[in-house]
């Protein structure tokens, strides 16, 4: 191979390996268009579902504000119940294929003590949020965070949903006890979901 072929061959690679992970760092954001998307430092999820015996568990920020709906929210107001707390955005993709088994399993927990809800992120007009929970079916209400504010004051250190898609389930004290950094599906979410159900209903 001559020198020139192999230097072209080199700055190929180097050029592949630069723009993959720049796809890795953006992650759902790709494509996002406003402000916002350069404050909330959000990366592609892991993969990974983080489990925490009782115990070792941390409590959860109280976060407050107005919903996609207009109405006001407080996650303290939902204490002892089993809160599923999904972080999401009309404009990603993963969310848009999970919405359907978190609206499904939010409908067959109804009554069991358990309230799912979310956290819409980077949507800058509400019309967008509106229209992805009337297309999914999603009836539980999720706050209205376009900037990532409230995502910000779950601390560094703890369980925190440092990705979009990311799924927080806190037990009935108000503890993160569940965090899932990506897509989940209906059966990982009944897996992650049904001891803490069991769990509470012990108390």
């Amino acid at each position: 191979m001559s020198q020139t072929r192999a230097s072209r061959r080199r700055a190929t690679l180097l050029t592949a390996g630069a723009v993959a992970s720049a796809l890795v760092l953006a992650g759902c954001g790709k494509g996002e268009t406003g402000t916002s998307s350069g404050d909330t430092k959000f990366v592609q999820g892991t993969g990974q579902i983080t489990k925490v015996a009782q115990g070792k568990r941390q409590t959860a920020p109280d976060i407050s504000g107005k919903g996609v709906d207009g109405g006001d929210l407080k996650l303290s107001d939902y204490k002892g119940k089993v809160v599923v707390l999904n972080v999401w955005g009309s404009w990603c993709a993963p969310c848009r294929a999970e919405a359907p088994n978190l609206a499904a399993v939010a409908k067959d927990t109804e009554g069991k003590d358990v309230q799912f809800l979310g956290i819409n992120t980077r949507d800058l007009d509400k019309a967008n949020a509106k229209a992805f929970e009337r297309n999914y079916g999603v009836e539980y209400p999720s706050f209205y965070d376009p900037s990532g504010k409230l995502i910000l004051k779950f601390p560094r250190d703890s369980l925190s949903p440092q990705a979009i898609p990311s799924t927080l389930i806190l037990d009935g004290n108000g503890k993160i006890a569940v965090r899932a950094l990506k897509e989940l599906s209906e059966k990982e979410l009944r897996s992650a979901l049904d001891p803490l159900i069991a769990e509470n209903a012990k108390k």
